[in-house]
């Protein structure tokens, strides 16, 4: 990297290819006159090197995460580690996205001695995930504990994290929230799952997108429409994961259950925007979960959808105060079926303009501005 610029490099243990909070904060900073490079990790039929979108992303070690055994990723973890070290050499900040590379930040100021100075950037309750018990989750504890000591500033996703942030490590200033939001977006009346799935006018469109897997209530959400009487309620499952193939089984029996495939980030909205509403039914099976301020939340708002969610602490907050959805208090199919008619029931005109209040709030053009503050006080 060239000496005129302030340089950063962002790490990312995962091929970067739908990695949306690290591309927007790589855009803002490049934006905001740092000379950025994303060290991403190497998979099956991705470049090594590629500018996406501006940036410069070098992918390093190698792994087929589709083939890998515990032995395969354990080595390639070691190797990345190596090579992200090697790469971020001269570089003036490293930020380092969730708690596995963390230890590459630690090690290039604590051991090697360099001047980099490090940002810790939590994108989860990094030691509170779901299915992480036991030893793995001791392990967590503490490395964190040992590891966050190197960081010079730490950024989380919701406010609840960033107070349990400073009560676990009192030393380190209060963690800097940036949120996870969509940059603003005008929404133009599109009808693509109407068209896509040849639905009729009445219908109620009900959209669940994200990654597939467990802990989202995405079994839970499709039997309420499994029993809902009212087959004009339908739910769209669009995403990755999984959970991918048990749900195109499912879809092609059930009359109102349907599947999408993932779609670039860059059109997500236009597709989001043509649902009626926005499903997240997050378990609440773990602090991450209850704590979580997750993106598709502002995905939904931004794109003027009234949101459905679980009874969970930090999104529930945001539809209290502004009005933009519902609250499911019973996380049974059954109890989810009852949310599902009440939200038929909803003053569209009222919650419409609460959301293009909300969305007003919830957008990364306000959080960008936080972030570069915070790199140019570093």
């Amino acid at each position: 990297m060239s000496n005129n610029k302030k340089s950063i490099s962002l790490l990312v243990f995962n091929n970067f290819k739908n990695d949306s909070r690290v591309l927007k904060e790589s855009i803002s900073l490049k934006n905001a006159g740092f000379e950025i490079e994303v060290i991403a990790h190497n998979d099956k039929g991705f470049e090594i090197e590629e500018i996406v979108q501006g940036v410069i992303v070098k992918r390093v070690s190698y792994l087929d995460r589709k083939t890998a055994t515990t032995l395969d990723k354990a080595i390639a973890y070691f190797k990345y580690i190596i090579a992200a070290l090697r790469e971020t050499k001269n570089v003036d900040f490293i930020h380092c996205n969730d708690l596995n590379t963390l230890p590459i930040g630690y090690i290039a100021k604590k051991i090697l001695r360099r001047k980099t100075k490090i940002v810790y950037d939590a994108h989860e309750y990094e030691t509170e995930l779901d299915n992480v018990n036991g030893f793995p989750k001791k392990i967590s504890k503490i490395a964190e504990r040992i590891l966050i000591k190197s960081a010079d500033r730490v950024i989380t996703v919701s406010d609840s994290i960033a107070k349990e942030y400073k009560r676990l490590y009192p030393k380190i200033e209060l963690p800097e929230l940036i949120l996870n939001c969509p940059p603003k977006t005008i929404i133009k009346n599109r009808d693509i799952f109407r068209e896509t799935f040849s639905l009729a006018e009445d219908t109620t469109i009900f959209l669940f997108q994200g990654n597939l897997c467990q802990g989202r209530g995405i079994e839970t959400t499709i039997d309420a429409f499994r029993l809902t009487p009212n087959k004009k309620n339908i739910i769209i499952i669009m995403g990755y994961g999984v959970l991918e193939d048990e749900i195109k089984k499912i879809a092609a029996t059930e009359s109102n259950v349907f599947f999408h495939e993932a779609v670039p980030q860059l059109e997500l909205l236009k597709y989001t925007s043509s649902a009626d509403f926005g499903i997240l039914f997050y378990e609440n099976s773990c602090l991450n979960h209850y704590f979580c301020s997750p993106n598709k939340m502002f995905e939904y708002i931004m794109a003027e959808i009234p949101v459905i969610i679980s009874d969970l602490y930090e999104m529930k907050k945001i539809i209290n105060k502004y009005k933009v959805g519902l609250i499911a208090e019973n996380t049974s199919a059954e109890g989810f079926l009852k949310t599902i008619e009440e939200a038929n029931q909803l003053d569209r005109q009222e919650i419409k303009s609460n959301l293009l209040i909300a969305k007003e709030l919830f957008n990364w053009e306000i959080q960008e501005k936080k972030l570069i503050e915070l790199y140019k006080n570093l």
